[in-house]
């Protein structure tokens, strides 16, 4: 019997389900009575990821300021001092949502370069429905560049499974139509059904990503120019602000309101969001929004039924147009909620910037 902890990574373009996806798997984990560590990846510190974990009691690492394949050492450091004081059984990574190439630069490193021996599971890659009819069914605006498709069809072309999420929002004809496509377009890469949300299809997720043998094995040819061009067409925003209001807000609807108001404008604008996530926190409870393309509206994935008079806010943004087009878009934004709500905001920390050229720590094809 192989001791060493298992290493599951799910990989997926932005806004594909990821976080939701690897709760649901560290709940079943630690209901067999097993240790989990997490590591979550962004480009930036802030993470709403990270906080939403450990909102929910796990124990999270988090690698910031590049992705796990140009940080391989604060990858394997941050696995270390998870594992400090108890060893996990599971180590469950979510990689950042706009890198490829993760086999040749995560996987294949930790098996032959990294001193401690892990268990290596399916690579399993995460799309949403939207993303897999403009892309592989060029159904309506595309919505992203050639080159940052190129990113989302190298990240299906690597993985050891594929995952169709949100299957609970399509009709049962739309799942066929895009399961077909996906083999069609990758003919010997087998496909799970799921509803990260819902649970529906998580017991064949589970029974996959337990698999034994030998996974991580599709290495592939990747243009260095275009994956980074790709990245580089996304503004990334990282935000923390503080909301001060002199009477009780609702926090679910002030999260509704900035999300729905960043939608608008992005429409009005012909600027794609490839994903926009916020959390709000305040005594002990927390909300969550998520936006995921400009063709759905925003969600309130996870209400708190709170109000008071002051909350934290986290935004996390990766949209289609400049840093500073961003930036100053989020700033209004947040002024207008704010007046709205007869409240003062407070921005404690911004980082908006576009991700820099991969240069992965190790490579091995």
């Amino acid at each position: 019997m192989n001791d060493a902890p298992r290493f599951v990574m799910i990989g997926g373009f932005l806004g594909a389900g990821k976080t939701t996806t690897i709760a649901r798997l560290a709940s079943h984990y630690r209901a067999q009575g097993k240790n989990v560590a997490i590591v979550t990846n962004d480009q930036a510190a802030d993470l709403v990821d990270t906080l939403l974990l450990r909102a929910q009691g796990f124990d999270v690492g988090e690698v910031a300021g590049s992705c796990f394949c140009c940080n391989f050492d604060a990858l394997t450091g941050t696995v270390e001092s998870l594992s400090a004081e108890q060893r996990p059984d599971v180590v469950l990574a979510e990689p950042v949502g706009s890198c490829t190439d993760l086999v040749a630069t995560v996987i294949r490193p930790l098996e032959q370069i990294y001193d401690q021996s892990f268990d290596i599971a399916p690579y399993g890659v995460i799309i949403k429905p939207s993303h897999g009819q403009k892309i592989l069914g060029g159904e309506g605006q595309r919505g992203f560049s050639p080159k940052a498709e190129y990113i989302f069809r190298k990240q299906l072309e690597e993985a050891d499974f594929v995952i169709l999420n949100r299957i609970d929002e399509l009709a049962a004809e739309d799942v066929e139509k895009l399961a077909g496509l996906l083999a069609e377009n990758y003919p010997d890469t087998p496909l799970i059904r799921l509803s990260a949300k819902s649970g529906q299809g998580f017991e064949a997720l589970q029974e996959f990503v337990e698999l034994q043998g030998q996974f991580g094995q599709r290495v592939m040819d990747v243009d260095y120019d275009v994956y980074a061009e790709g990245e580089a067409e996304l503004g990334w925003l990282n935000c923390q602000a503080v909301l001060q209001a002199a009477e009780a807000m609702d926090l679910d609807q002030t999260l509704m309101q900035l999300l729905n108001s960043l939608h608008k404008s992005f429409v009005e604008q012909e600027v794609e969001v490839a994903h926009l996530k916020v959390i709000g926190m305040a005594d002990g409870v927390y909300a969550v929004s998520n936006l995921v393309s400009n063709a759905d509206q925003p969600v309130l994935s996870l209400p708190s039924a709170w109000s008071g008079s002051q909350a934290e806010l986290v935004i996390n943004a990766r949209v289609a147009t400049s840093p500073e087009a961003l930036e100053r878009l989020v700033r209004d934004t947040l002024s207008a909620v704010a007046e709205n709500t007869a409240a003062q905001i407070q921005v404690r920390a911004l980082q908006c910037f576009r991700p820099g050229r991969p240069v992965p720590t190790h490579r091995l094809p």
